[in-house]
Formats: C-alpha cells, structure tokens, sequence
C-alpha cells in the first residue's frame, strides 16, 4: 500500500504545495499551527478539492486534475479521524458504529459491532451517546466506527493533543495496537516530536504551506537537511551564519566563532541539540564564555539559558540540557560547542 500527493490549494492569501510519498507503515506529517497539514488531510479524503494536482492510493487515482478525475468522498475508501472526532450526537456509541456498515450488506453487522466494542474497550458504553463519554471514550468510538468502513488509507489529525497526559499515555499504547493490526498506509499529524519518533516510520514537514519531501523518521530525527526540518525535530539551538573561511564562520545568532574540519560551501545555518552542549570552566576551540541567564529544572534534567558575553546585545540565547549541574560562582562559565555535534543546514 502506498500514498502518492502531489497537490495545490490557494485558500486566500495563502497558498498550499504538497508533495510526498509514504508506504506501509504509519508516515507523521508535522509543521506549526496554520501550515496546512489539516487541509492536506480534508483533500485527500475529498471534503476540500485541490486547484490542481494527483492523488493516488495503491494506484487508485483518488484526484487527477489534468484528467478531471475528482472521486467522492463515499467512494475513496480513506478514514480520516477528525481532531473533534466527529461522532453523531444523537446516536449511541453501538449506533455510531452501525452507521458505518450501511455500505456493506454482506457482514454481520452484530458481529462486527460486537468485535469492535471489545477490541477498543468500549464494553458498558455501548448506549451512551458521545456527551456521556469522555474524551478517550471518544476517541476510541470513533476510530472503531472509522475501521469498520473497512479503509484503505486511515488518517488521524492530531489523535492525542485534547488528551490530559496520563489518558494520552495510555490512547498512545491503544493507538500502537491499531496502528501495528491495519494493513495500509497511516498519516498521522502531530505537533510532538516524541509521538512521532514512537509511533512513526517516516515523516513529511509542511512550512508555511510547502512540504520538505519525506526522510526515514531516523534521517528525519538525527540528520535533518532543512533548518524547518531541524526546529521540527527538536533542534532546539540554530543559527544563521556567515563564511569567514574554509574552516570559520559566525554563527550570527549566537555571536560565536566557530571552527570545523570542513564546511559546506552552500551551508546557511547550523545546529546543536540542546543536550550536546558542554560547560566548562575553561577556554579552548570552539569555546567561549557565556552567561547563564536562567536556570530551570524540570523532572529529569536541569536546562540552562546561555548568551555569550562578549556579545550581551545578541538575542539568539542557547539551551542547554543536563542531568548534573551545580553553578561555580567563583569560576567563569564557558560554553563548548562540540564541533562533531553540530549539523550543517543549506536552508
């Protein structure tokens, strides 16, 4: 099974191109509020028509614009679970399920009913309506009624984000089950990094309207080829640059001077996870005093928020992650920037 999207959409003033490729497996498409990973969505299951563009499941032409090829909902065979689920109001939870087999006179529907309540734990439930059902009761309702239709595409737009932390725990395990039993291709849209390397096998950024091609999720997490790509996948510390020469340049957001072995000749930025940065008490390559200008801890590690000294009118400040600190105030505070650790970035 494989997904081919090839799309644009003008909505307004802002204009919508959408291009990737996923196979089996479940693909993360990612981006900020706004950017339009909704709106794919709604085209690809046919509720919004692209201006011009190919969609494609399995090699079934969904959308062809070229050939005027534009197939109903009803008949794309794609489950797309909406962020407000979607439910009827005014029908049960077993009645909500019955709707989706109005299309199949072949099964039974009790059976199949039956398997799905136990499937998504949903046992008890069967004749609240969805105000009667909390929002993970919700969720799982309208993702058994979704899988009933039978889909060959199933698409979830941001499944866990309405959930507290606990139930999106526990949705986040239910959704491997179902994610690891649907023989198809899965989009998954989400703001969270962690989701998407837990629940993903590749991934697509859409900024600004543009999607960035697709990577493996392990590429896409570990060697990011845009800075959209790179803020996406937790790159918390970026920074445009200027060449000084084959080896040097300035990290202008940082006010650093850095040195590597080599640098990319169409290089534009560079970045460094927030955990790969080092303090230390003295000066060397690639090293330079700071300011620590706060100091949070969280749970599990404590996080610094660095600016260099020598340029305390710079607003690119540095994040620094550590599960051991203890602050020296008769020392000064330097900040290395390992140089194996940084990534390259042409845009």
């Amino acid at each position: 099974m494989a997904i081919t999207v090839d799309i644009k959409k003008r909505l307004g003033k802002f204009d919508l191109e959408v291009n990737f490729k996923a196979t089996d497996g479940v693909h993360g498409l990612l981006g900020a509020s706004g950017c339009g990973k909704s709106v794919t969505l709604l085209c690809i299951a046919g509720v919004v028509k692209p201006d011009s563009g190919y969609i494609e499941i399995d090699g079934r032409v969904l959308f062809d614009s070229s050939k005027k090829i534009d197939l109903i909902p009803q008949k794309r065979k794609v489950g797309l679970l909406f962020q407000n689920y979607a439910l009827f109001p005014n029908m049960t939870v077993k009645e909500n399920l019955r709707a989706a087999l109005h299309a199949n006179p072949k099964i039974n529907k009790d059976e199949a009913i039956k398997e799905m309540i136990r499937r998504f734990h949903l046992q008890g439930l069967e004749n609240h309506r969805p105000v009667q059902l909390s929002g993970g009761q919700q969720q799982r309702t309208a993702l058994a009624r979704i899988l009933l239709s039978e889909p060959k595409l199933l698409m979830l737009d941001e499944p866990l984000s309405a959930l507290d932390s606990y139930l999106r725990h526990q949705t986040e395990l239910e959704l491997m089950e179902v994610f690891d039993s649907f023989k198809g291709t899965i989009l998954f849209v989400s703001h969270s990094c962690g989701e998407v390397r837990r629940l993903c096998k590749s991934a697509t950024v859409i900024d600004s309207g543009r999607s960035e091609g697709s990577l493996p999720v392990e590429k896409f997490f570990e060697y990011p080829q845009t800075i959209s790509q790179a803020i996406t996948a937790g790159w918390q510390n970026y920074s445009h640059v200027k060449k000084i020469d084959e080896h040097r340049l300035l990290a202008e957001d940082w006010g650093f001077e850095l040195t590597f072995s080599h640098i990319p000749e169409n290089c534009q930025y560079v970045a460094i996870r927030a955990h790969h940065l080092q303090l230390t008490d003295r000066p060397g390559e690639n090293t330079l005093p700071v300011k620590i200008l706060r100091t949070v801890t969280d749970i599990n590690f404590t996080t610094l928020i660095l600016s260099a000294q020598e340029n305390s009118t710079n607003n690119g400040h540095l994040r620094l992650e550590t599960d051991s600190f203890q602050q020296n105030t008769d020392k000064n505070t330097y900040l290395h920037i390992p140089s194996e650790s940084v990534i390259f970035l042409t845009k």
